[in-house]
């Protein structure tokens, strides 16, 4: 039995990427499931995978269903279709495109097939993750809710106390003065 190793890139950056492992008879919507929990998605929206060349170009469609838009020729659906039959050489591309709405496109390239199973492992896996992937909804920072905390619990407009604050002339204004200054700047 073949075990195919993909690299899943976030297209926008390609020092983030996943890899992840599969068998060649498994289907694309365990590959889709997959790269959904590997970048921390939600399994809510549209998704599609194009069979590709070296150039990204898109090629046929294999879709999580028939969508509600006209095709040249009608998508394979991935419940439907194994991955080994639609690698057609050891270093075969993919693309796939996540939510029609926001458009969340990732480049995924084989890597690697090796013969051997390893029995410890469960097929499909994400077996390396490179990067800090993108946030579906929203924008999360490093540091996370922990910093809107300190924001709020102090009020960082006003000099700290025992550091005064210079006008721009040079001159001392003192812990009041600056308070008042950033008070008519916001009026």
């Amino acid at each position: 039995m073949a075990i195919l190793k993909f690299r899943v890139y976030f297209e926008e950056d390609d020092s983030i990427y996943r890899d992840v492992v599969i068998k060649h008879t498994q289907n694309f919507l365990q590959l889709h499931e997959t790269i959904l929990k590997a970048y921390e998605f939600d399994n809510k929206h549209q998704a599609t995978f194009y069979r590709s060349n070296d150039n990204w170009q898109q090629g046929r469609e294999i879709s999580l269903e028939k969508y509600d838009k006209k095709y040249k020729v009608d998508p394979l659906i991935m419940a439907e279709t194994t991955i080994g039959s639609e690698v057609k050489n050891t270093n075969q591309r993919f693309t796939y495109t996540y939510d029609f709405h926001k458009v969340w496109n990732f480049l995924i390239e084989l890597i690697n097939v090796s013969k051997e199973a390893d029995s410890r492992q469960e097929y499909p896996a994400v077996v390396r993750s490179e990067g800090i992937g993108p946030k579906q909804y929203g924008t999360k920072g490093l540091l996370g809710d922990k910093f809107a905390d300190i924001e709020e619990k102090y009020d960082l407009t006003r000099g700290a106390e025992g550091f005064n604050v210079k006008n721009e002339e040079g001159e001392d204004m003192g812990i009041e003065e600056s308070a008042e200054g950033y008070q008519d700047e916001e009026d």
